[in-house]
C-alpha cells in the first residue's frame, strides 16, 4: 500500500507540473515528434531545470556549422575528444541524457540533429505555458566534426560589445538581424549562468552599468574570490528565479516590476530586467547602447504576445540553419559518429 501511495503521489506531482507549465496533452501525428514530446515531458517533470538546458542546446548546436548535432558528440575521428562540449563558451551545457533516451526510443527514424531541435521546441512550449509553439519538419543529418576551438571562435561571448554581437549574428552561416538578436536574447529569462561568465560585471573597474543592489547581491552570493579557489558557482539568469533572500538583497520585486513571479517561465521578463540594469551579462546590457535594439527591448517589455510570436519565428529560423559539413549521416548513437560506434 505504501508503494502504491508513493506511485500515486509521484504521478500527481508530474501532472501538476505539466498542468502548470504547458498545454498538457499536445500530440503530434508524426510518431518521432510525438515520442520526443513524451520524453521531454517526462524529463522536465523529473527535473524542471532540464527544460532551459534543452532550449539552450538548440542555439549552441545550430550556431556552429548549422544544425548537425555536433554539440552532442563526445569524440570524433578528426577532433578526438576536444569537441564542442569542452568549449569555454559551452560551459554548463546539459540535457544530453534526455537526447540519449529519445534516441534509444526512435532509433534510425530520426537524426540526433532532428531530436535536438524537436526537444528544444517542446521545452520552450512547456516552459512558456503553451504560449510559444512552432512547427518543425525533420530531415536534418548529423555531422561528423565537432571542435571546441571552432565553438569558441563562433559562439558570441558574454563580454561582447554591441558591434561584436551584431557582426556575429549577421555573419555568413547565420544571417540574423538585430531584431532577431534582441528576440533570442530573451531566452535569458530562464536557465543559469556561471560566475566566470559575468565576473566582469562584479568588479567596478570592468563593470558596464549594473544596478548597485543587484551587483551587491551577486557579489555576496558569488564573490569573485571563488574563482581563485577553483570554484565557478551558478546563479539564475533571471533574478525572478532567485531565492527570496537574494531578491530582497537585490531590491528586486517582480510584481512591482510588472513581471509574473512564477519561477522558471520562458517569458518577456528579460526585457523588464534589462531596462532596470538587472541582467547578468555585458552582452545583455549592451543591447541598450544601440537605438534600434533599445527600442525593441522596450517593445518586447510592453508586448509579451509580440515577443512570444517573434521568438517562435526566430527559433524556426535557428532550427533551420543547414548543416555545412560533409559526410553527413544519421548516427546510431548521438555521442559518437558511426565510424566510431563500435570502438
Amino acid at each position: 500500500m505504501a508503494r502504491l501511495n508513493a506511485t500515486v503521489l509521484s504521478l500527481c506531482v508530474v501532472l501538476a507540473f505539466l498542468a502548470g507549465q504547458s498545454a498538457a496533452g499536445r500530440y503530434y501525428s508524426d510518431k518521432v515528434q510525438d515520442k520526443v514530446r513524451k520524453e521531454v515531458e517526462k524529463a522536465m517533470a523529473y527535473n524542471p531545470s532540464v527544460g532551459a538546458a534543452l532550449v539552450r542546446l538548440v542555439f549552441h548546436d545550430c550556431w556552429i556549422n548549422g544544425c548537425d548535432g555536433s554539440v552532442l558528440l563526445d569524440k570524433t575521428p578528426t577532433d578526438g575528444t576536444n569537441v564542442e562540449k569542452k568549449a569555454v563558451n559551452n560551459i554548463g551545457l546539459a540535457g544530453f541524457e534526455v537526447i540519449d533516451t529519445i534516441k534509444q526510443k526512435v532509433g534510425a527514424a530520426a537524426s540526433c540533429a532532428d531530436i535536438l531541435v524537436f526537444a528544444g521546441r517542446d521545452a520552450a512550449d512547456i516552459l512558456s505555458g503553451g504560449k510559444i509553439f512552432y512547427n518543425l519538419a525533420g530531415g536534418r543529418k548529423d555531422g561528423v566534426v565537432s571542435s571546441a576551438s571552432a565553438a569558441d571562435a563562433t559562439l558570441p561571448h558574454s563580454t561582447f560589445d554591441f558591434a561584436q554581437l551584431q557582426n556575429n549574428f549577421a555573419a555568413a552561416g547565420h544571417g540574423f538581424t538585430v531584431e532577431e538578436l534582441v528576440v533570442l536574447s530573451g531566452a535569458h529569462s530562464i536557465g543559469v549562468a556561471h560566475l566566470s561568465s559575468y565576473q566582469d560585471r562584479l568588479a567596478d573597474a570592468t563593470a558596464t552599468p549594473i544596478d548597485s543592489d543587484y551587483q551587491a547581491a551577486l557579489n555576496k552570493t558569488t564573490p569573485l574570490d571563488l574563482l581563485k579557489k577553483g570554484q565557478d558557482p551558478t546563479v539564475p539568469n533571471n533574478p525572478r528565479d532567485a531565492s527570496a533572500a537574494f531578491q530582497k538583497a537585490a531590491a528586486y520585486d517582480p510584481v512591482a516590476l510588472g513581471v509574473s513571479p512564477a519561477r522558471g517561465v520562458l517569458d518577456n521578463s528579460y526585457y523588464h530586467n534589462n531596462l532596470e540594469n538587472k541582467v547578468l551579462f555585458k552582452s545583455d546590457w549592451v543591447l541598450r547602447t544601440d537605438g534600434f535594439a533599445a527600442g525593441k527591448l522596450q517593445e518586447y517589455r510592453d508586448n509579451a504576445t509580440e515577443w512570444n510570436s517573434d521568438f517562435a519565428d526566430a527559433m524556426v529560423k535557428l532550427s533551420g540553419l543547414p548543416a555545412q559539413g560533409k559526410n553527413l549521416e544519421i548516427r546510431r548513437n548521438c555521442r559518437f559518429t558511426n565510424q566510431q560506434y563500435y570502438y
